[in-house]
């Protein structure tokens, strides 16, 4: 007699070799993948590209990536640019949007054979961001230290008034 499996052993596919399946296991038809084949290096990495990734296109740009918070007076925009003078960074501030625009250019040519792992960007990035809330364009402030830009925008209050006395004349 043989006994059904449980849910849990068909969802995890753990079966013993003479097992029988349920009929809707029948049903379902079978396809063979082909395995893709990897030249693989000592340490595990890809031995090369054949084809370019889409970061290594010329023209192609990076999305910088950012944390964005806010405290109870300023929205604080935070951003790794290291590798970056602060003098290649373009930052445009609008009342509730936030661009940052760069370039971190390789310091030294290596031929592609060359690497053996290859993972940080080069190239141009930016990076729009919508503000939840409307900032004091004139008041922000932008400064980067350690590889970290940090940009402080002060919120707008939109509670705030103001009375004006009308002046007679």
């Amino acid at each position: 007699m043989t006994t059904k499996r449980s849910f849990f052993d068909r969802l995890s596919g753990n079966s013993s070799v003479g097992d029988s399946f349920d009929s809707f296991d029948d049903e379902l038809p079978t396809t063979t993948i082909p395995a893709r084949k990897e030249t693989r290096g000592r340490t595990g990495e890809s031995a090369g590209r054949s084809a370019p990734l889409d970061d290594d296109l010329p023209g192609s740009e990076g999305q910088l990536p950012v944390d964005v918070h806010q405290t109870a007076s300023d929205i604080i925009v935070r951003a790794f640019v290291a590798g970056v003078r602060p003098d290649e960074l373009s930052i445009s501030i609008s009342r509730d949007r936030v661009e940052i625009e760069g370039s971190r250019m390789e310091r030294e040519q290596v031929v592609g054979p060359d690497y053996f792992t290859r993972e940080l960007f080069w190239g141009s990035f930016s990076r729009a961001i919508m503000l939840p809330q409307e900032v004091d364009v004139e008041a922000s402030s932008a400064s980067a230290k350690d590889g970290l830009l940090t940009i402080i925008l002060p919120k707008l209050d939109k509670a705030r008034q103001t009375k004006l006395k009308v002046k007679s004349g």
